[in-house]
């Protein structure tokens, strides 16, 4: 049984799950979710035009530099249009700003300064989107927009390959780029990563305590570049979470230790995170929502293995059994059914949240022929 407090903190947790669980897989990694909004990448993607520009001396204008997006503009047009986003800082730096623009907004807005010679960069950058994808997506692999900007597949892989190399780069704007599409990036690409990156550097990364804001998605690299001493590593970090009953990044650290060691790792979530009553909600949540990832992947972990640990967590936690359930109606998984009516006849309490996603789940079941209506 859930103690107050417990049942307390479920209720936020509850909440967050079923918004990450349900968030559309190819906006992002759901474990790197709330570490990035808005990334710079989007706002590129999204822009009708993008330049690099230099303010000319003794004038409020500015005169491009390069081109990164083509719109209507070449390089040394001059800019009159209001600039949001300047301030006196930015403007001391030697280096050109970067400025994208909308049509029919007659203005820019600054996302920074950058250094000109990343200009090429920008544009692989944005290159990346248009690629053509003729092979068949990952399993579960839906498109989704940010706008009207769609990456296939194909495209994201060739992202991060082009984002691996400039991770945390002396140029800050350039740092912040490629961490923010890395973040963004869904699990399935990230597949990408592995073998052009060394662990040690992402280790040397999760040790900057100054790097504190970037750690989730450093955490679910080192799953793919890393290996057998990255995973004892990985199991310090548990462990010491565990301690302290702390979730901060766990769904991450977890996921990464899953991709490291593989299915048979499945069965120690299960026993320390599902069965262990002394757990909090929100630790129990970082292990759903990591086995969610992976169970979603079906690459490194089976998603019958992730459907199997489901059901563990509904049978040992009645009250939060609902916030695996629209995970299982993606994956087209109606034995949960019975289980789930015998929850809403019960004396359990629910949260609100849990009970609406178990009659979505019936619903869904009925529309599909598995249940009765």
């Amino acid at each position: 049984m859930l103690s107050l407090r417990r049942l307390l903190w479920s209720r936020h947790w509850l909440a967050a799950v079923l918004l990450l669980i349900t968030a559309p897989t190819a906006v992002a990694c759901p474990l790197c979710f709330d570490a990035v909004r808005e990334s710079v990448g989007q706002r590129l993607d999204t822009a009708d035009r993008a330049v690099l520009a230099v303010p000319m001396s003794g004038s409020a204008r500015f005169q491009v530099v390069e081109v990164v997006k083509k719109g209507k503009g070449a390089i040394g047009d001059i800019i009159e249009q209001p600039i949001t986003n300047l301030n006196a800082s930015a403007a001391l730096s030697r280096d050109p700003f970067l400025l994208l623009g909308n049509y029919p907004a007659p203005g820019w807005s600054n996302l920074g300064n950058i250094r000109v010679e990343h200009a090429d960069w920008l544009r692989q950058l944005i290159a990346t989107r248009m690629v053509k994808d003729d092979r068949p997506p990952p399993p579960t692999w839906s498109q989704s927009a940010q706008g009207s900007v769609r990456l296939t597949y194909t495209g994201w892989q060739q992202r991060i390959a082009v984002i691996l190399p400039y991770l945390e780069n002396s140029d800050p704007l350039v740092a912040e780029i490629a961490w923010g599409e890395l973040a963004r990036a869904p699990y399935a690409a990230m597949d990408a990563a592995r073998s052009r990156l060394n662990p040690a550097t992402v280790t040397r990364w999760l040790d900057d305590p100054r790097l504190a804001p970037r750690h989730a998605a450093y955490m679910l690299l080192l799953g793919f570049v890393g290996g057998p001493p990255d995973a004892v590593r990985l199991e310090q970090r548990i462990d010491d979470l565990r301690s302290s009953h702390v979730a901060t990044n766990l769904g991450a650290i977890i996921g990464a230790d899953l991709e490291l060691r593989g299915p048979i790792r499945v069965g120690w979530v299960e026993a320390m995170y599902f069965s262990d009553d002394t757990r909090y909600a929100p630790e129990i949540g970082a292990a759903v929502l990591a086995l969610s990832v992976l169970g979603d992947a079906n690459r490194t972990i089976p998603r019958e293995r992730v459907i199997q640990a489901f059901r563990t967590f509904i049978k040992g936690h009645p009250a939060m059994a609902g916030s695996v359930a629209p995970q299982l109606a993606d994956w087209k998984y109606w034995d949960a059914a019975g289980e789930y009516a015998a929850l809403l006849k019960s004396d359990t309490i629910l949260d609100p949240g849990s009970e609406f996603a178990i009659v979505s789940y019936l619903r869904r079941a009925a529309a599909a022929g598995a249940t009765r209506p």
